[in-house]
């Protein structure tokens, strides 16, 4: 009865060390130095000017669009802040700034619109899950969230499209984003990450458009 008694004790004792061990292992990954960390990134991102904003800006010059030029491309970057609960889960709030996106049009009656879209800044709260892949050192990322941003626009014609309601009209959206991704840590507190992610921004009039961002950042862990 009694060398019962000391292997169910021992049966215990390893059962409890074994699930403290892995909380350990989950909850504080030897591979951090810490669970909060800080970033900053640099990148490009490429928004999608709809036909039908062109159209919405004309609406009421009595001009219509007969060809559109468009300048999509523009410089991104971005800075968060991190926490990672585990090797697998984090949840990041951060600042962005998606860049500048423009066109132009040429209108019947004869007449020119130019247009920029300023997105000027934007914050976002989102949720990183990570999938540890080469000795912890390599993960693969995605991420999901919400965002608040700011569009102002500045649009100028000539002609009949020179009679615009509002030729400065801004506007604010809260909406989704999305992204993937992968980190590279090199030591404990050094890492860097290549990601894409999609933001659904403002057109900064009636619309809403859709941006993607290639992203380069370099993270520190404390």
């Amino acid at each position: 009865m009694q060398a019962k008694t000391q292997i169910l004790a021992l049966a215990l004792a390893g059962a409890t060390a074994l699930g403290a061990n892995g909380a350990m292992a989950a909850d504080a990954p030897s591979t951090f130095a810490g669970n909060w960390y800080l970033g900053a990134g640099l990148g490009s991102a490429r928004a999608k000017v709809e036909d039908s904003t062109v159209t919405s800006v004309l609406a009421g010059t009595g001009a219509t669009a007969t060809a559109t030029s468009r300048s999509e491309n523009s410089i991104e970057g971005k800075l968060f802040l991190g926490y990672q609960f585990n090797r697998f889960i984090a949840v990041e709030g951060g600042y962005f700034r998606l860049g500048d996106f423009k066109f132009d049009t040429t209108t019947a009656p004869a007449g020119t619109l130019h247009g920029e879209m300023k997105n000027r800044m934007g914050w976002n709260l989102d949720a990183v899950g990570s999938i540890p892949i080469v000795a912890e050192k390599f993960m693969l990322l995605g991420r999901v969230g919400v965002q608040s941003s700011k569009t102002t626009d500045l649009f100028a014609g000539t002609g009949a499209a020179g009679t615009l309601a509002n030729p400065t009209p801004s506007r604010n959206l809260v909406s989704y984003k999305y992204g993937l991704g992968a980190e590279f840590d090199f030591t404990k507190n050094i890492g860097v990450r290549a990601e894409w992610e999609r933001y659904r921004v403002s057109d900064g009039f009636t619309g809403k458009m859709n941006v993607d961002a290639i992203t380069a950042s370099l993270l520190y862990r404390f």
